[in-house]
């Protein structure tokens, strides 16, 4: 357990044990997800306007365009980086509010993550802050070139969509890593990115929707 929890009263521990048994009934079977997104409190991480909400399976607004994403996709996208295999090193395309990056934290030694819009990377660092996770490292910048100094990862997941994939993402895809990101403009699905010794494998999974990736910070 990576981070000492606040702000519990708001919310019983009953509503947050209706949305694990809502996402395990919606197909999701690793036990080690399904506690991580039990530890993290999302309300912590959602306007407290929306905060009755914060445990409804839906992906709510953040501002500048953004969201927070659905739980179950959140879910599903870690379960399917995971693979039943324990994480090093993750990378995170699109930290937002933070809240992908504390349930990374919980399944994860170490998880950098991304965000160029600059108010949602202090709101992000104020909020994993506030939580005391301690594995969590946070960089201001493009999320299209990675990070390349602290390369290779053994996961790389994406909160955006891209309409191809960036090059400089799989450069830094571990021999062994798996990557996981949405692709597709007017039609997206979650595609899987494996590397072996000989390249990549991709399969197509799921259809979704999310915000497009972006250039440049803002």
């Amino acid at each position: 357990m990576n981070m000492k929890h606040k702000g519990i009263g708001m919310t019983s521990q009953r509503t947050r044990n209706r949305l694990i048994e809502r996402l395990r009934a919606e197909g999701i079977r690793d036990e080690v997800v399904l506690a991580a997104m039990n530890a993290v409190p999302r309300h912590i991480f959602v306007d407290e306007a929306l905060a009755s909400r914060a445990y409804d399976d839906v992906s709510l607004p953040l501002g500048f365009g953004q969201t927070i994403s659905q739980p179950y996709i959140v879910a599903r996208m870690i379960e399917i980086l995971r693979n039943g295999r324990h994480l090093n090193r993750v990378l995170e395309i699109g930290t937002g509010c933070g809240y992908q990056a504390a349930v990374l934290a919980e399944v994860a030694k170490d998880v950098y993550s991304v965000e160029r819009v600059q108010p949602l990377f202090e709101r992000a660092t104020a909020y994993l802050n506030e939580l005391q996770v301690d594995n969590v490292t946070l960089r201001y910048a493009d999320g299209n070139m990675g990070l390349p100094e602290v390369a290779p990862f053994d996961g790389i997941i994406m909160a955006a969509a891209a309409t191809h994939v960036p090059r400089a993402l799989l450069e830094q895809l571990a021999v062994g890593g798996r990557m996981v990101l949405p692709l597709g403009a007017q039609e997206q699905y979650l595609h899987l990115f494996e590397r072996d010794e000989q390249g990549y494998h991709e399969k197509r999974l799921d259809a979704v929707r999310f915000v497009p990736l972006l250039m440049g910070k803002s």
